[in-house]
């Protein structure tokens, strides 16, 4: 038996391609490196899998690799000399791929242990190579990527070793796999697999490589339904029943073992428990929605219990399709003259029916100048892309004679105003815009607009907008005052009012009290006056009422600061009287000597200064002030003489 698969083996080895890989069937990978999937840049490799430097860069130097799911150029990186590769060998954007710019010197690329293979098993090591240099700058001086895959045991004996040779550039970013296969001795179980660069870098020798495997090779399998030239795949509805026989054929070994196996919507593939033969039957009752596969796996011998001996065949599929999920089709009323229409959703053709018409493929249903006659049930069957019918929906339709509307003379209001609308002709009313109105559907409705509208209704028997008629409710703002914003001043100064107005109808314009105003009538008066004040500002239009808006006019009294006073206790201004200051009691008085020492200091002053300072009287002299009156105005700085 060894013997003949071993003769099988060989008739393998001199079937494959230039790269030497596998052109049988092929088991699950032992090893698989698709270096996984995310956003730029992807993490370095595990320890002992590479010798070369890893760098997040997305361009790495001579001697260095990246993980990354695409290569951009132009860029800043070699754009001149490089493809642009924006997904990996699988066509997934988000895939990693190792990107490689090989060393002055020979490296490995990638190197890993595969444990507990099967004696006297074909296995295959290979991987996806893309040249990244463009055939357009390709030359005698640029180097070519040129790679060796060897399998050797842990001692170091070589058991199969074999070049990719170099590897030409092409003009668009292509990917070849490349790889190599052998049989392993009976007493071999563990092997080290290594993907050496045998080109020096420098000029060239720039490459991208994924998903590198290593996983049993065998005859080929051919399998289908009914026969091994059936088809690969079947479709149901769901719901049906089906009985089917799967069959498989060996070619190139006359006395393999067989393991049948299944996988319900990809949740990974487990033996089918005694189905060891090249036939499998396959019962599916009351299928529900999803992807049922099946394979025979083929190995030597008693190896078909290990999963890492088996070769498999390519998947027979059944695919149990959903019937289409069709929602319920509201019953319509229409009016007689109007068009109908019927939609419905989730399928792939649709097949109408109802009275007064032929059976009809149109979705939307759409009926023109519809009449009393096209009233009844309508009822539609949806079929999904697949062939599966769901059971038909059904809707009624009303079809409404029409009616003629009329509607009540047109008002006019103040804004907030009520005015009722009215309307008759009809069972069902509708008013539009329902902006300012109690209710948008009686005959009657109470209208409360803020602004002229124009209102329709629509007047139906069953809510068909049979007849429209118009009304237009005219609206007068009503008046709207503004004072403007407070004003501060000091005694003697003047300000102006800023007010200002909107509405209809304005009839006057006033001010109160008129005190101190320059124009009471006006909307912007000069108001002088003496002391703090509230203004407040009347509106008065000839139907919507009056306005009113106040402003608050703050007067700061004058502060009168003496130079001199004479506190020698003679009743004669023996205090420093600062006029109007008490007038501020936030304000801070402070005085100081002539050598800027503090001497004095008083908030709010409600008592005057009498001249002396820590309770002793004050030589003659000058002395200096600062006066803040702490309403965001200047400071008031100055001296003041004592004379005793």
């Amino acid at each position: 038996m060894k013997i003949f698969l071993f003769a099988i083996c060989i008739l393998f080895f001199l079937k494959v391609d230039a790269q030497k890989t596998c052109t049988g069937s092929l088991g699950d990978p032992v090893i698989n490196q698709d270096f996984g999937a995310g956003a730029n840049p992807g993490a370095a490799l595990a320890n002992g899998i590479s010798n070369m430097t890893y760098t997040s860069s997305n361009c790495p130097n001579d001697g260095e690799y990246t993980i990354a799911n695409s290569l951009v150029s132009p860029g800043n990186c070699h754009p001149d000399t490089w493809h642009s590769v924006t997904s990996d060998h699988t066509g997934n954007p988000n895939g990693y791929m190792m990107i490689v710019n090989a060393s002055f010197q020979p490296s490995i690329f990638f190197t890993q242990t595969a444990t507990g293979l099967c004696p006297n098993t074909t296995y295959e090591f290979s991987s996806y190579i893309l040249n990244l240099i463009r055939l357009a700058v390709s030359g005698p001086n640029v180097i070519e990527p040129n790679i060796t895959f060897s399998i050797t045991t842990a001692s170091g004996q070589i058991l199969a070793i074999d070049s990719t040779g170099t590897i030409p550039p092409t003009d668009v970013p292509t990917w070849v796999k490349y790889g190599v296969f052998f049989t392993t001795p009976a007493n071999v179980s563990d092997v080290i697999v290594t993907m050496t660069n045998n080109a020096p870098g420098g000029n060239g020798n720039d490459l991208i490589l994924d998903d590198i495997t290593f996983r049993p090779c065998g005859p080929i399998i051919q399998a289908g339904f009914a026969s091994i030239a059936g088809p690969a795949g079947q479709e149901l509805c769901q719901g049906n029943n089906a009985a089917y026989v799967l069959k498989a054929k060996v070619i190139g070994n006359n006395s393999p073992s067989y393991q049948w196996q299944f996988n319900n919507n990809g949740n990974g593939w487990t033996d089918i428990a005694g189905k060891n033969a090249d036939s499998l039957t396959v019962n599916i009752v009351n299928t529900v929605p999803g992807s049922y596969q099946y394979r025979l796996g083929v190995a030597n011998g008693s190896n078909i219990s290990s999963v890492q001996c088996r070769t498999y065949s390519s998947p027979l599929i059944v695919n149990v399709n959903p019937l289409p999920v069709v929602a319920a089709i509201p019953p319509q009323t229409v009016c007689e003259g109007y068009t109908l229409t019927l939609t419905a959703a989730g399928g792939a053709s649709y097949i109408w029916s109802g009275p007064n018409m032929a059976n009809s493929t149109q979705n939307p249903l759409i009926i023109n100048n519809v009449t009393p006659a096209d009233a009844g049930n309508y009822s539609v069957q949806v079929i999904s892309n697949k062939g599966c019918a769901a059971a038909p929906v059904q809707t009624t339709v009303k079809v409404v004679p029409k009616v003629v509307a009329s509607v009540s003379n047109s008002a006019t209001v103040c804004a907030g105003g009520p005015t009722t609308l009215a309307a008759s002709g009809g069972l069902y009313y509708k008013w539009t815009p329902s902006t300012g109105l109690d209710h948008d559907d009686t005959p009657n409705p109470v209208a409360t607009p803020l602004q002229t509208t124009t209102y329709s209704v629509n007047v139906s028997n069953d809510g068909c907008n049979d007849d429209t008629k118009s009304v237009t409710v005219t609206v007068l703002q009503t008046p709207i005052a503004n004072a403007g914003s407070n004003k501060v001043i000091f005694e003697g100064q003047s300000v102006k009012l800023n007010g200002t107005l909107k509405g209809d109808s304005i009839t006057s314009v006033y001010w109160t009290p008129a005190t101190n105003l320059d124009n009471s009538a006006l909307l912007t008066p000069i108001a002088s006056p003496t002391d703090n004040t509230t203004y407040t500002l009347n509106i008065v239009s000839k139907s919507c009422g009056t306005a009113t808006s106040t402003v608050f006019v703050r007067v700061y009294k004058k502060i009168t600061v003496p130079n001199t006073f004479s506190p020698n206790n003679d009743g004669i201004n023996d205090y420093w009287n600062i006029e109007a200051l008490i007038t501020y009691p936030e304000s801070l008085l402070t005085v100081y000597d002539r050598y800027g020492q503090k001497i004095y200091q008083s908030t709010g002053y409600a008592k005057p200064w009498d001249g002396t300072g820590n309770g002793a009287p004050l030589p003659n002299g000058t002395y200096y002030y600062v006066i803040d009156l702490k309403n965001k105005t200047p400071k008031i700085a100055g001296w003041v003489l004592i004379v005793r």
